[in-house]
């Protein structure tokens, strides 16, 4: 069993519901009724999804003749340089999920076999994460591969017992103790993609006291990462990181001194990474949902006019001088659908901005990293 640290990284003051008594299954990101959903607009060959899905089943990830390139010791620094097994690593874990998506929709047990020859590859092999971008590699892939295997062990009757147990002793010892306790002095994004694989293990491996972890390190997170103004003159600091000065804080937001409904933490770093962390927020949300467990509301407000702030400049807005000095790194990436889906479709809150970004970018398809063919998934879903 791992260890799990409490205290500087417990939840906000409101009452934290806990883990589910029974875990409902497939629970990660993707519910059953989701994906029956999918599948019949798929069938139907009813648009965006039918789009959606002929983008994935024509991506190298949906590939039929991949060999998957398991590594005893990933190692990846900054930047993934050196990169011994990143690149592979992740882009296995997307195709595992890919190939599951694809056994659903097609029932073409193929890509079932492709699965499982993916993820039992890898649970044969790897012992460790190293170097300094260990936590985040780590949450990459952590991300992916625990959605594919819910898919297959869930839903298709081939996957073996060893299979099947040496797959979960791998996120158990190798992934969980790498992310579980989270990362309070980082950018964002890392805590929050590591969250994200945190609470996808923990479904997969019904382990209430990690799925508990990692909703409490999310909630603290979500108000450090994107700020409103009901939070005071400026954000707080992530939880145990000793970040709360208002100098501390600029600094940490890296130099904006002026704070709005919905800048993010990494907003003046670049769009590229403030994606990452939105798209683990809703990530998480949504698995959290689908056991039970509704975040959203708590976050709406937040996940909202975040989405609408970058989908407003990522459209093309011009940027005032008091952000980031009057200029914006774009490349948002496909990274609004699932939380657009649940807060308009679900909760039926307007959002304009984002509905246009969301729609112009369909069918969004992955950014190689933890996130993938969101508009197949999530586009209007209402499950």
């Amino acid at each position: 069993m791992i260890t799990l640290i409490t205290g500087a990284m417990g939840p906000p003051a409101a009452e934290a519901q806990k883990a589910p008594a029974v875990f409902t299954h497939p629970g990660v990101l993707v519910s059953k009724a989701q994906l029956d959903f999918v599948r019949s607009k798929v069938t139907a060959g009813t648009q965006p999804w039918k789009g959606a899905y002929d983008q994935m089943i024509a991506s190298p990830l949906a590939s039929l003749s991949r060999t998957p390139k398991p590594r005893a010791v990933v190692e990846c620094g900054p930047y993934s340089n050196p990169n011994y097994g990143c690149t592979d690593e992740r882009q296995d874990a997307l195709a595992a999920y890919t190939d599951a998506l694809a056994w659903y929709i097609s029932r073409d047990s193929r890509y079932a076999e492709k699965a499982i020859q993916i993820m039992d590859a890898w649970s044969a092999v790897i012992t460790d994460h190293a170097n300094s971008n260990a936590p985040l590699q780590t949450g990459w892939a952590g991300s992916s591969w625990p959605r594919a295997a819910e898919i297959i062990r869930y839903t298709y009757t081939g996957w073996s017992t060893t299979g099947v147990n040496r797959f979960a002793t791998m996120l158990r010892n190798v992934y969980l103790p790498e992310i579980i306790n989270g990362s309070s002095r980082t950018n964002g994004n890392w805590e929050l993609s590591m969250m994200d694989a945190a609470i996808g293990i923990a479904v997969f491996l019904q382990d209430k006291a990690a799925y508990d972890k990692a909703v409490s390190t999310f909630r603290a997170r979500v108000p450090a990462y994107i700020y409103l103004t009901g939070d005071g003159a400026f954000p707080r600091g992530p939880a145990g990181s000793g970040i709360d000065t208002r100098a501390e804080v600029v600094d940490y937001w890296h130099g904006q001194d002026t704070f709005v409904d919905g800048l993010s933490q990494e907003t003046c770093r670049d769009f590229t990474h403030t994606g990452y962390g939105l798209a683990a927020i809703a990530h998480i949300a949504e698995t959290a949902r689908i056991q039970g467990q509704d975040l959203y509301p708590e976050i709406a407000d937040r996940l909202r006019h975040a989405l609408g702030l970058h989908a407003k400049y990522q459209l093309g807005a011009t940027v005032p001088s008091w952000l980031c000095g009057g200029s914006l790194t774009l490349g948002l990436g496909p990274v609004t659908e699932v939380g657009f889906n649940a807060l308009h479709t679900r909760m039926g809150i307007a959002m304009t901005n984002t509905q246009a970004l969301t729609e112009r970018q369909r069918p969004a398809g992955t950014n190689n990293l933890f996130v993938a063919w969101e508009t197949l998934t999530h586009a209007g879903n209402p499950n």
